[in-house]
């Protein structure tokens, strides 16, 4: 890619358009600035538009209706039009950070070169206004035909300021297929440990970026410069536990990483919440298997119940990295069932699908295949046959409308206390009794059949 700054023309959003326009009109400067324009040059649609200018916040606020003092402390004021903010900060420039994330005082200045070089990265530190055409005095450019992600200034002194910027360096490594320059890496390296100051949820949001990427084997990356050692050290136990098995070829932690890329394949099958989960429970699948590995006589290594101690290990970092409950609740039923082979009868998969949850099946499906994907050639074909029947069991199931759950049944819990049986403890026990008997004959959901079977199920716990 060969890319000439005079020719470079960004379409701006209407608002965009507006609101440079209105602070041009006052006497002010005005740009779009940071990612929307990196991402207008690389033909990506901008999910946020950001403007930068010379008025300062409260000269911002007379020129438009609607303002919010988002960051005014900061220099920044969200314009809102309808529902839609767009946020405009004034130049600044930073002082001393004290705490890896946030400067001790922001000085306002009247130069928008200065604004940009506290920027993170040279891609993002480009402005551009149609009047003034695109403004790249760190040569964010040359990075974008090189795919090179290089620090705006000393790599060690921008990570130094904001210790989160070592994640979003991976993360954009992984999102834009870049790799990063010695120094930036170097950097990473050295200054890894000062992760540790960084909130959880700043941790949480950028690692899930880089697993949601295209290429979320870019944490192999993050594992050769020590950062998953301070975030997320289960996975250093990973790739450095090995799998002498038929069954697989690679390490535990390499395991993971293919089966991220394994299970990336489908996401245009899944919706942003769904792919969220998916690449969780990739990730987190194997982490028990350090813990459970024993090697027998013949030096074959197993890893007996390692689900259930992927599991409680998942749970765990989860709730460190204080993700929501959602997430957690559907991760850690994929990863403690992901290796469960039900036989291929209508009544075992009927109760696969029970224990996983009907919403969260075609997750399973994939995240089957994904795993086997990633192991080795060895009994491959008869393991892709295994799921593809499986799959086909669960459509037929779904297609004939088999009773799945207490809410399915013919008969309700209100119809077993008219019928005389008390509310309490017993009726969940007979209603869980009914489901089971469903289970095992489809036939059995209908009403008087079940009225009948609660009645003896009841006199028989009296």
């Amino acid at each position: 890619m060969v890319l000439d700054k005079s020719r470079i023309q960004i379409k701006l959003p209407d608002k965009v358009k507006l609101i440079i326009d209105t602070l041009n009109d006052a006497g002010f400067e005005a740009y779009a600035v940071g990612g929307c324009v990196r991402d207008s040059i690389l033909g990506r649609n901008p999910k946020d538009w950001d403007i930068t200018t010379s008025a300062m916040p409260n000269q911002v606020k007379k020129l438009f209706r609607r303002t919010i003092d988002t960051g005014i402390q900061h220099g920044t004021v969200t314009v809102m039009f309808a529902d839609v903010g767009y946020e405009i900060t004034t130049y600044r420039i930073d002082s001393e950070y004290e705490d890896m994330r946030h400067p001790k005082e922001v000085i306002f200045t009247d130069r928008l070169v200065e604004d940009l070089k506290r920027r993170d990265f040279k891609i993002n530190a480009m402005a551009y206004s149609d009047s003034s055409g695109l403004i790249d005095e760190f040569d964010g450019l040359s990075c974008i035909e090189s795919k090179t992600l290089k620090a705006v200034g000393n790599a060690s002194e921008r990570l130094s300021e904001d210790a989160l910027r070592i994640l979003r360096a991976l993360r954009f490594s992984a999102e834009l297929d870049y790799e990063m320059d010695s120094e930036l890496e170097s950097a990473i390296s050295e200054l890894a440990g000062n992760l540790s100051k960084i909130s959880a949820e700043r941790i949480a949001t950028e690692l899930i970026k880089l697993l949601k990427s295209d290429h979320p084997d870019k944490i192999r990356r993050a594992y050769e410069l020590g950062v998953t050692k301070v975030i997320l050290p289960e996975f250093d136990l990973c790739m450095d536990t090995l799998q002498n098995t038929k069954h697989h070829i690679y390490s535990v932690g390499e395991h993971t990483i293919h089966s991220l890329i394994e299970i990336d394949k489908f996401k245009d099958q899944f919706d942003e919440r769904e792919n969220k989960i998916l690449k969780l429970t990739m990730l987190f699948h194997d982490f028990g298997k350090p813990s459970c590995r024993t090697t027998d006589e013949n030096q074959t290594d197993h890893f007996k119940q390692h689900p259930e101690a992927s599991e409680k290990i998942a749970v765990n970092i989860m709730r460190r990295l204080k993700l929501d409950n959602d997430t957690i609740e559907n991760v850690r039923t994929l990863v403690r069932l992901h290796d469960l082979r039900p036989k291929l009868t209508d009544e075992s998969v009927r109760r696969l699908i029970v224990m996983v949850g009907l919403s969260r099946m075609e997750m399973m499906l994939k995240v089957r295949t994904a795993d086997m994907l990633s192991q080795s050639e060895y009994l491959r074909e008869e393991k892709l046959l295994y799921i593809a029947e499986l799959e086909k069991k669960y459509r037929e199931i779904i297609l004939r409308k088999d009773c799945l759950s207490i809410k399915d049944l013919q008969i309700k819990g209100r119809d077993l206390i008219n019928s005389g049986i008390k509310e309490g403890p017993i009726l969940g026990e007979i209603l869980k009794a009914l489901l089971d008997d469903v289970l095992i004959t489809p036939s059995h959901n209908n009403y008087d059949y079940l009225l009948e079977k609660a009645l003896q199920i009841e006199k028989d716990l009296r």
